[in-house]
């Protein structure tokens, strides 16, 4: 390790960055942390913040560490074919302004699954939560995993300090700055995180322009001539993961449903005042994640084509490239500004997901948004302020808990084998939210079995991700090489649509025009 940057100091640098995250969170939930401010806000978020803090949600700690390192890892997302995907992000925001948001601010929502209960129904409103919960917990353990790695690898491991404790402090970090003012606190400390992401990248890209003696300029021409420097791949056909077509559509879909379908990045969203202003919001942040993902491909091509320069060995784990350089080779500042950036990403997207879990668990399971006759009192309110407490300390002890889990297991394979698992939740929620908008059917409550009578919809949602998962495992031998990659998510969701339609009521049409402003139909 750089000898001017101890274990002690990054500490030291941790301390202060984590003392900025109180303050602002002391200042932001002073005035009010109640529900309807940890939910929502108050819908009184400014949409020029929350763009800015939906990049850094966005990106997160494997973005901050893996797109760097897979431009020269070889195979999917090589050198700047990640770009294809970014690109086919916009068409998925586009979907996502036009015709999801304007749902959900019709509707009046503070989870977006309350759309399910009144379209579908009661099962298909707690089995979408539910796959929330699933997905989340597992993707905010996993980033939050590998940079508790990473910290205890060059920081807290040097100083003798055990695993599961640098992993209590990360997440006892993140309820500090986040059990009072919930959302209201995130839209602040998030503006601010995805900003020293972007400096940390920019920095990094800097110090490595004075190591190998040229500038921007050069940089540019460097990257320009490198093996990393291609974008488009359009010669491969549909066997090759990087194929244009195949990751532009998979950027589109996973757009969708990893942000237009996904509590966490939609709550940010419906705590704006109005529709206009979240519209703005996402155009804003997806002109902004175009330029950020450049910046990040193209600090790949240079850490790869530094190490090179150098003679360094590339590490076995292509995720280990940047920290690597970044804390042992280049000055003690670029050490500085990784670790400010590794720390702002992984948080950036944890926080928020612990925010959204406690929203969804407490308003889908727990009910605390559902409307008394006459309004909740003191008393109903201070009880739902101490469940909603309750429930933001249980999700940070699971996350706990599944991190040491991953720290088990050991085998990053598994553990990446269980991080795409959580993805195929994300189908049903596909399939769900396509049958409710594009359908006017109504799916049976029951489906009989021999004797027993079982809810059609909850087997259907549990058949697609099973059958998905079982058909991307094996689709290079039974579709002449062709592998999903991303597509699989469309797959799943397509099963989950079709198994929905076939179990539906053929006599009991309903359109969306025909719902109350609570989702439910009219005339019930």
């Amino acid at each position: 390790m750089n000898s001017s940057l101890s274990p002690t100091a990054i500490l030291g640098i941790i301390a202060v960055y984590f003392a900025v995250l109180v303050l602002i969170s002391f200042l932001t939930s002073r005035k009010g942390n109640d529900n309807e401010s940890f939910f929502l806000a108050g819908r009184k978020s400014p949409w020029p913040l929350v763009a800015l803090g939906m990049v850094g949600a966005s990106l997160s700690g494997v973005t901050f560490i893996s797109v760097p390192g897979a431009v020269g890892a070889g195979g999917a997302n090589e050198a700047f074919s990640y770009m294809q995907v970014v690109f086919g992000y916009l068409l998925g925001y586009l979907f996502i302004g036009v015709v999801l948001l304007p749902l959900y601010y019709r509707l009046g929502l503070t989870s977006i699954y309350e759309y399910l209960k009144g379209r579908i129904g009661p099962y298909a409103y707690k089995v979408g939560a539910f796959y929330f919960l699933l997905s989340r917990v597992i993707g905010a353990s996993f980033r939050l995993f590998l940079v508790a790695i990473v910290l205890q690898e060059f920081v807290t491991g040097p100083l003798g300090v055990p695993f599961g404790v640098t992993v209590a402090i990360t997440i006892a970090l993140i309820w500090l700055y986040t059990f009072q003012g919930g959302i209201k606190t995130i839209v602040y400390t998030d503006t601010l995180q995805t900003i020293c992401m972007l400096l940390a990248a920019g920095l990094t890209v800097y110090f490595i322009g004075q190591a190998l003696e040229t500038d921007l300029g050069g940089m540019v021409e460097l990257i320009r001539n490198s093996d990393y420097s291609q974008m488009f791949y359009f010669e491969g056909g549909w066997t090759d993961p990087n194929n244009f077509w195949k990751q532009f559509f998979s950027g589109a879909l996973i757009t969708i449903v990893m942000t237009g379908l996904d509590q966490d990045m939609m709550q940010k969203n419906l705590s704006m005042p109005n529709l206009r202003d979240a519209q703005k919001n996402m155009a804003t942040f997806s002109i902004v994640l175009i330029f950020a993902n450049i910046l990040f491909l193209s600090l790949g091509a240079l850490l790869y084509i530094y190490a090179t320069s150098v003679g360094l060995a590339i590490p076995e784990a292509s995720d280990q490239l940047y920290p690597s350089i970044a804390l042992r080779h280049l000055p003690a500042g670029a050490g500085v500004v990784f670790v400010l950036g590794l720390i702002a990403a992984a948080y950036s997207s944890a926080d928020s997901a612990l925010t959204a879990l406690t929203t969804s668990f407490c308003v889908d399971f727990l009910g605390m948004n559902e409307a008394v006759p006459g309004g909740k009192d003191d008393v109903a309110l201070a009880a739902d302020k101490r469940k909603r407490l309750y429930v933001h300390v249980g999700f940070s002890v699971l996350l706990f808990f599944v991190i040491l889990a991953f720290k088990t297991i050991g085998d990053r394979a598994v553990i990446n084998s269980l991080f795409k698992a959580a993805g195929y939740t994300y189908g049903p929620l596909l399939g769900l939210f396509a049958f409710g908008l594009f359908t006017r059917l109504r799916v049976r409550e029951v489906v009989q079995i021999g004797n027993f009578q079982l809810p059609a919809l909850l087997l259907v949602c549990l058949a697609a991700p099973i059958i998905s998962m079982l058909v991307d495992a094996n689709s290079a031998e039974l579709m002449l090489g062709f592998e999903f990659g991303f597509l699989i998510l469309a797959f799943n969701g397509l099963l989950t649509f079709l198994g929905l339609v076939a179990l539906s009521d053929f006599g009991d049409f309903q359109s969306i025009e025909e719902t109350n402003d609570d989702g439910s139909a009219t005339g019930e």
